[in-house]
């Protein structure tokens, strides 16, 4: 797609990829409800303050219509790029932007020296489609346990 770019996220995005993540969050499937926009803020500050973060912004002639938020995790195998969360907005959903958007990440993590990228995601949400179809596979064995 013409005129669609990735770069890193950096701190000067935050109020823009704070805005993506309630809008795009609080529509369908999710409906997440937010104490307050502070407190989303919040959470990408705590991200950005992990000296592991790296994440990405997918911008459609100059507004960011996707992001990417995660970290740089060691494994045994080498580093791995953890998709803590992932969201391409509600409006432009179903245009091949998030598999652009996937591809670009892929490129950037290997120039980087990352080998793979791990994500968890809900198993009847359209999300775990959309993985599926981008070459993502269930992982035998586990499970995501919270406490």
């Amino acid at each position: 797609m013409e005129n669609f770019n990735v770069i890193k996220m950096d701190k000067t995005m935050i109020d823009k990829c704070v805005d993506l993540f309630i809008d795009t969050f609080s529509k369908e499937p999710w409906y997440d409800v937010y104490e307050s926009r502070n407190q989303v803020v919040n959470f990408f500050e705590n991200h950005f303050n992990n000296n592991y973060f790296l994440g990405y912004v997918g911008v459609l002639e100059d507004r960011i219509v996707s992001l990417s938020i995660g970290m740089k995790k060691p494994w045994i195998k080498g580093m791995e790029y953890y998709i803590d969360e992932f969201c391409v907005s509600f409006e432009e959903q179903g245009k091949g932007i998030g598999s652009m958007f996937l591809k670009e990440i892929e490129a950037d993590i290997t120039k980087e020296g990352m080998n793979s990228i791990i994500l968890n995601t809900e198993k009847d949400f359209p999300s775990n489609d959309f993985y599926k179809r981008n070459g993502f596979e269930e992982i035998d064995g586990l499970v995501v346990l919270g406490k």
